[in-house]
């Protein structure tokens, strides 16, 4: 039995808060509803749903054509993984973004919410790209962007894994799949290292089409982390360094145009990753439990 929802405005752009008409449970929300709603709105808010991990990840996979991961993060679940970066602020980004396995809808749980600060960031890429100045829109649509980094090969060997559907152990997947995963990729360059990582270089527009529609959003991971990983180089593709007051009317937009999810025990959210890019502020108390989960979903019909 599905859960009928209701919907109201959440912060100043696109955002909705999702609400269960007379209660209800995650996991029976229907799945064409959600997408449809992510797909106007770009992120939303559930809340006022009984809700555990079980029935967060029922609703993930219910929503969902496949999951993906974060390779340097441990699983809670059959899709959780614990939100882990440290306690400093989170630039925005796109999850996997620096890499050629983005994945298309970004979950989150709050299973225990913090007292005061850490709440997570959203920043619309379609408003961001509206927003900017014709120079700058026309030195992001001149050339794609590239990042190249190395990756460890216990982090490519647990995202090859998932990739291929869990068919084989992890230690038993051989350089030569994860390369034959990134030939079907355009742009992107894979070379095997002698300690068993790689370094890859992925080639993409800085603002590209989404998941539900043509038009272009800035959605990438120019400002975004790397707690987990080497720090990638991000230049643009004829390999030239991005201007200074390029990069700093990126950061003045997107500051200006970020919003924040305040987080309430029970929480989830769901963000079009390949159009809202997301962070985190500063964790004041670290008394918080939040579970990240990453999916593939079946685009709509042209």
């Amino acid at each position: 039995m599905s859960t009928a929802v209701k919907t109201t405005a959440y912060g100043t752009g696109s955002g909705l808060l999702v609400e269960p008409v007379e209660g209800g449970s995650l996991a029976d929300v229907e799945p064409k509803v959600l997408r449809d709603l992510l797909a106007e709105a770009g992120f939303l808010l559930l809340r006022g749903f009984d809700s555990d991990m079980d029935s967060f990840t029922a609703l993930v996979q219910n929503t969902s054509t496949s999951t993906t991961l974060d390779p340097a993060r441990d699983f809670y679940s059959e899709v959780a993984q614990k939100v882990d970066a440290g306690f400093d602020e989170v630039g925005l980004h796109t999850e996997n973004g620096n890499s050629p396995f983005r994945a298309h809808v970004a979950w989150f749980f709050c299973e225990k919410a913090a007292s005061s600060g850490s709440q997570t960031t959203v920043c619309d890429g379609y408003r961001v790209w509206d927003a900017f100045s014709p120079a700058a829109r026309e030195a992001f649509a001149a050339q794609d962007i590239v990042y190249s980094r190395y990756v460890s090969e216990a982090q490519w060997r647990a995202m090859a894994h998932h990739l291929l559907g869990k068919t084989k152990p992890a230690e038993e997947i051989k350089v030569e799949e994860l390369l034959a995963l990134a030939s079907r990729l355009d742009g992107t360059e894979i070379v095997p290292q002698e300690d068993g990582g790689v370094r890859y270089s992925f080639r993409t527009p800085a603002a590209g089409t989404t998941v539900f529609g043509e038009r272009l959003s800035f959605a990438n991971s120019i400002l975004g982390p790397s707690f987990n990983y080497e720090k990638p180089t991000i230049t643009f593709a004829d390999g030239t360094a991005f201007p200074p007051e390029l990069l700093a009317e990126v950061e003045e937009v997107t500051a200006r145009l970020t919003e924040n999810l305040d987080w309430q025990d029970g929480d989830a959210a769901v963000i079009d990753n390949t159009r809202v890019m997301h962070g985190r502020r500063a964790i004041t108390d670290p008394d918080r439990t939040i579970y990240n989960a990453l999916s593939y979903i079946e685009a709509p019909a042209a």
